[in-house]
């Protein structure tokens, strides 16, 4: 595209400006989408803190507790693509309705469960919810709220959320688990659930644009990213070279490139390949594939951190957390108005450098590091980083697209950051568990047994190894953030958004 060439996204601002709600509605529209994105993405992590009591209530075998978990990031990411064209085709406010409903039942059903397999069953029906729901969430937003300030503003917020999100779930989780029962991390999403149902109304709908669901391309695309998302995450649990992992990546491999070869052709396709000539909404979607595998990752190995090593309790690492979810929320505020002034990737770009100078930080921890002097103000930087970063990506995943693509257009950020996540957190636990085993064989298992005997010898060996383990993955997810900032210069040239007779226009550069 030309250097001087400017684009407007017309087709969704002449939605907009046709029924956009005003004024103190547009505020309340803004509530309904946060509560919903913060629901979505608390739920990855609210689970984790509950698994010890979820195991031992159910009786759930050490295999099987890591589907809990899993299970809910595989049909998430492995649907998204379906959820995001759906609404595309068929009405996004109506296909976030019906994932929200989906969603909230599931919720009941998990609270409910007698069971491990229900309650896998329960976790698999909310990534399901989560899938239909989350692209006409984004999607949404530009149908709703006018080009400029209030958009910008509006995408600041949606941004925050999935920073704040992971936190506040590790947060409730912890208090909700040891204050009332593990079943009220699933419980708690029913009133969120019902508010924002109720609050749908109150989104604007976009047209409902012509075609009809590419059923080949919803198959081959949901079972490769599905077989994609399966393998990965399996390997991480049983080696790279297990059986299965290994049929698991060559089904995704014959399944996406059956998928791809489709979607040249197809003449409704699931996956508009010209999605990715648009330099800035490609690289926005390798951008957080990157900052997705770190940001996961960060997350587990730090609580793993604080409650093994630093012995926290499940309450006190959600609280913990809080100075993360302050530094995202300051730093998303503020790059949402940058953002209007300065091009995406001097703000973005800026701040993934600050974020993988956290996790440098992160590469100092010892088995008697501080909080107030080390985790607390660590993580403060990395996610002033993050928060910098996370609102540009937002922007770009919608960038140039038309109206009757905003949907896929936003799953697909949403894909990269669910398969970057699983990635990452796969690898680096390899890589985190043979370096602590490099100093101590079986430095887990280790540290357990010295818990339960006394032996404070082997306790201080199996701390040292395993916070070594860990550093080693936090240096890895500096890595990542460094190659989210080569990709953000290299490829994200949108420049400041600029208001041209009412609507946005994002030029090239």
């Amino acid at each position: 595209m030309p250097s001087d060439s400017a684009t407007v996204i017309a087709a969704a601002d002449a939605d907009t400006r046709s029924g956009s709600p005003g004024g103190r509605h547009l505020g309340l529209a803004l509530i309904v989408i946060a509560a919903a994105q913060l629901m979505l993405i608390l739920d990855a992590t609210i689970t984790n803190i509950a698994l010890p009591s979820i195991q031992t209530e159910l009786d759930v075998s050490d295999a099987n507790l890591a589907w809990i978990v899993n299970s809910y990031a595989l049909a998430f990411g492995g649907l998204l693509l379906l959820g995001g064209r759906a609404g595309d085709l068929y009405g996004r406010r109506r296909l976030f309705r019906a994932g929200i409903a989906v969603f909230t039942l599931a919720s009941l059903l998990g609270g409910l469960a007698p069971d491990e397999g229900l309650l896998i069953l329960a976790r698999v029906l909310q990534g399901v919810g989560a899938a239909l729901a989350a692209p006409s969430a984004l999607a949404l937003i530009t149908t709703t709220f006018p080009a400029g300030r209030e958009r910008n503003k509006a995408m600041g917020v949606y941004a925050a959320m999935a920073g704040i999100g992971a936190t506040i779930g590790l947060l409730l989780g912890g208090v909700l688990t040891d204050v009332l029962d593990w079943r009220w991390v699933f419980f708690v999403n029913i009133p969120i659930g019902a508010a924002v149902l109720a609050g749908t109304r109150l989104l604007v709908e976009a047209e409902r644009h012509p075609g009809r669901l590419d059923v080949p391309g919803a198959v081959t695309g949901t079972g490769g990213l599905i077989a994609l998302v399966y393998g990965i995450t399996r390997g991480g649990e049983h080696g790279w070279t297990d059986g299965l992992t290994l049929m698991s990546f060559f089904s995704a491999a014959v399944l996406l490139g059956v998928f791809l070869f489709a979607q040249r052709r197809a003449e409704h396709p699931l996956m508009p390949l010209h999605l990715f000539k648009d330099r800035t909404r490609t690289g926005s979607y390798a951008t957080m594939l990157f900052i997705g595998a770190g940001l996961i990752a960060f997350f587990y190995f730090l609580t793993l951190y604080m409650q093994l090593i630093l012995g926290y309790s499940a309450v006190k690492t959600g609280f913990a957390y809080l100075p993360f979810s302050l530094g995202m929320g300051i730093a998303a505020g503020a790059s949402s108005r940058l953002v209007t002034h300065v091009a995406p990737r001097l703000v973005a770009g800026p701040g993934l450098l600050v974020a993988a100078g956290g996790m440098v930080w992160f590469t100092a921890l010892t088995p008697d590091s501080s909080f107030t002097t080390h985790l607390m103000p660590a993580m403060f930087v990395t996610a002033l980083g993050l928060g910098m970063s996370f609102v540009p990506m937002t922007l770009g995943a919608v960038h140039a697209v038309e109206g009757h693509e905003t949907g896929i257009a936003s799953a697909l950020l949403n894909t990269a950051q669910q398969i970057g996540g699983a990635l990452g957190l796969a690898v680096l636990s390899t890589v985190s568990t043979n370096a602590a085993d490099d100093r101590l064989p079986g430095a887990a298992s280790a540290l357990y047994r010295g818990l339960a005997t006394g032996d404070s010898p082997l306790i201080g060996k199996a701390s040292e190894a395993l916070t070594h383990g860990y550093t080693a993955a936090f240096a890895i997810t500096a890595v990542l953030f460094l190659a989210a900032l080569a990709v953000t210069a290299a490829a994200i040239n949108a420049k400041r958004q600029q208001h041209v007779e009412g609507a946005p226009a994002v030029h090239l550069g």
